[in-house]
């Protein structure tokens, strides 16, 4: 059903990581580098457990701007009808990458690292909208058993 191949509208970037004697420094995010239709409106961090999956789930309208610290495979299947990737799917490594996913993009992570890894998205809509007033803007693949968005083991 799905064959492997890029997405489009997808955006992967590595972290520029600037290092001293303290520690560590990266930039997440820099409203200059993206199109104003992504930029961020809310933000926030996530810890994943090793082996532990999150998702597929798939947004309607909101983008992910994904910062992967740890060691995680991402992936990626294209659901967009109107898409001239659609039904291409994706599965990639992301250790310290920001990753952008736009709307009708299956998305899963699994952290196969040794040690608990973290995730900032700064997606460009409002978890349950102004006030968490709204429908939340998720479908959720994850419960499905005849879904065709597995999260396989490579």
């Amino acid at each position: 059903m799905f064959k492997e191949g890029d997405i489009e509208g997808l955006v992967i970037a590595e972290m520029r990581f600037f290092e001293d004697h303290r520690g560590w420094l990266t930039e997440l995010y820099r409203i200059d580098e993206i199109s104003q239709d992504i930029h961020p409106v809310m933000a926030y961090i996530s810890l994943t457990h090793p082996d532990v999956v999150r998702g597929p789930h798939e947004h309607r309208y909101q983008t992910d701007y994904f910062c992967f610290l740890g060691e995680f495979l991402l992936y990626l299947w294209d659901n967009r009808p109107d898409s001239p990737t659609y039904r291409n799917r994706k599965f990639i490594e992301v250790t310290r990458k920001i990753v952008i996913v736009p709307p009708g993009v299956v998305h899963a992570y699994r952290n196969i690292g040794k040690d608990d890894g973290l995730v900032i998205n700064l997606p460009n809509r409002l978890y349950r909208g102004w006030g968490r007033r709204e429908e939340v803007d998720e479908i959720r693949h994850e419960d499905d058993p005849s879904s065709p968005f597995k999260v396989e083991v490579l």
